[in-house]
């Protein structure tokens, strides 16, 4: 079987042998999809870690994506199959095989992306208008992640860099956990997130105009969920005024507390740019502009970026 260099390439370096195991497998389950749902899977998409491709049943076109069956899998399932109870603005579920870590869905049509809208501000009227039907309480008992799962590996990165990762001083990260902290331990009300919602996993459907797709699951206020967004296809020039008149536009039509929104855009942020720092210490450096971006767009309207000392502990945790 002919796989993407990339797609193996990026498979082996994040699951190992695991990953080598599967992507030898990946022929044989790709086979057993077929059979048991009598469909034809076509070539596959450009692929990142999981094998997603367009099928063929016998009435109509479906979507089959098949994942390593680990967290991840399970997280995003658990998201679809709540998300999917309203039906509106989230790709839908058809059918789901978790010991070979198969999802079958829907296949939207046209299908091409929210990246693909020139307009930056009418894409974030889209994505508000998205995000506000895909607004759920958390569930109460979950599998699903949250935010402050991801405030405690930003604390292991910070216990295991001790002079900081790649760009990021010692200091930067100890004050974006301390937010990441303070974020988590006053948040009021929690939610069911998308967990990587952005304009690529955004797509026209001619029925429902624009669909989210590819929900990670993720539990925690909903402005975490649009920094991702945020973060996106971002000019090379005017990245503070875009990212400004972004945070206007959701804090607006959101109804969201904007304070919170650059605060959870600062230390997100931080987090971010550290996972993608490699070991010839490239990293991502847009995402790492938008550190400062988020400092500066807070302290324009309140002043210094709180370090929050006194209220943190820097010590690790269990989860």
């Amino acid at each position: 079987m002919n796989l993407q260099k990339h797609f193996v390439q990026t498979v082996k370096k994040y699951f190992k042998e695991q990953g080598e195991a599967w992507i030898k497998n990946l022929p044989k389950v790709i086979h057993y999809c077929e059979q048991r749902w009598s469909i034809k899977i076509k070539d596959p998409y450009s692929l990142s870690i999981n094998y997603v491709a367009p099928a063929q049943t016998k009435e109509s076109e479906v979507v089959v994506k098949i994942c390593i069956p680990e967290e991840g899998y399970f997280s995003e399932l658990e998201a679809l199959q709540l998300f999917g109870k309203e039906k509106k603005k989230m790709v839908q579920l058809i059918d789901c095989d978790k010991e070979h870590g198969i999802i079958l869905l829907e296949k939207l049509s046209p299908g091409f992306t929210l990246a693909e809208v020139e307009d930056d501000e009418e894409s974030c009227r889209i994505a508000a208008s998205v995000l506000k039907n895909l607004i759920f309480p958390s569930p109460v008992h979950s599998r699903i992640g949250t935010t402050k799962d991801r405030e405690e590996n930003l604390r292991e990165i910070v216990n295991n860099h001790k002079k900081g990762i790649g760009p990021i001083s010692q200091q930067t990260l100890e004050k974006a956990l301390r937010i990441f902290t303070y974020l988590n331990a006053t948040a009021k009300q929690h939610f069911l997130l998308h967990g990587d919602f952005h304009h690529y996993n955004i797509l026209a459907c001619q029925e429902r105009e624009w669909v989210a797709i590819d929900p990670k699951g993720l539990i925690g206020e909903i402005e975490y969920d649009l920094i991702q967004f945020l973060l996106n296809k971002l000019p090379d020039q005017r990245m503070y005024e875009v990212i400004e008149k972004r945070v206007d536009i959701f804090t607006k039509e959101l109804n969201l507390n904007k304070k919170r929104l650059l605060l959870w855009g600062y230390c997100h942020t931080v987090l971010a740019t550290s996972w993608t720092v490699k070991n010839d210490e490239t990293y991502d450096k847009a995402f790492f502009q938008c550190i400062e971006i988020f400092e500066k767009l807070y302290e324009s309207k309140w002043g210094q970026v709180p370090c929050l000392k006194e209220t943190t502990d820097l010590s690790p945790r269990p989860i």
